[in-house]
């Protein structure tokens, strides 16, 4: 993704002030968010096109990055998950390192074998899934070369 396009940060304000730390302090503040991990994810906007930026918590397997669709436990996606459904491409901020990713959606067996490790970081998710019908989606971030 090109950095000079201007990226809009999400419209909740406590999410923006987030970001905000996080960025001016090249991930020093915000990293730890709460006690949780958290990450930078700059996807496409399936609409406008614009660069959508959005803090999330995450997790790891091996080399690539985990996060989860919850919205909360609502019963629609996140945007930031239909925008990466429409673009895989996407950019990562993880402390003060910067790249590219490709995002897909983890299969069934994949979310079996990696919802605990997610769970494990923010039990709250086993609650969003029993409280929405929805099947939420762990997402799979690999990173790829520039």
């Amino acid at each position: 993704m090109t950095t000079e396009e201007p990226i809009y940060d999400s419209p909740e304000k406590w999410v923006r002030d987030h970001i905000e730390g996080y960025v001016a302090s090249d991930g020093r503040q915000g990293h730890h968010w709460r006690g949780l991990p958290t990450l930078l994810l700059t996807t496409r906007g399936r609409k406008t096109g614009k660069l959508r930026r959005t803090a999330l918590i995450y997790g790891q397997a091996a080399d690539d990055y985990l996060i989860v669709a919850s919205n909360g436990g609502a019963a629609d996606h996140p945007l930031w998950y239909l925008n990466l459904v429409d673009e895989p491409r996407v950019t990562l901020q993880v402390g003060a390192e910067t790249f590219d990713a490709r995002a897909r959606t983890a299969t069934p067996e994949e979310k079996a074998r990696l919802w605990p490790v997610m769970a494990a970081i923010f039990p709250t998710y086993d609650r969003y899934q029993q409280d929405t019908s929805r099947d939420i989606p762990l997402v799979i971030l690999e990173r790829v070369e520039s």
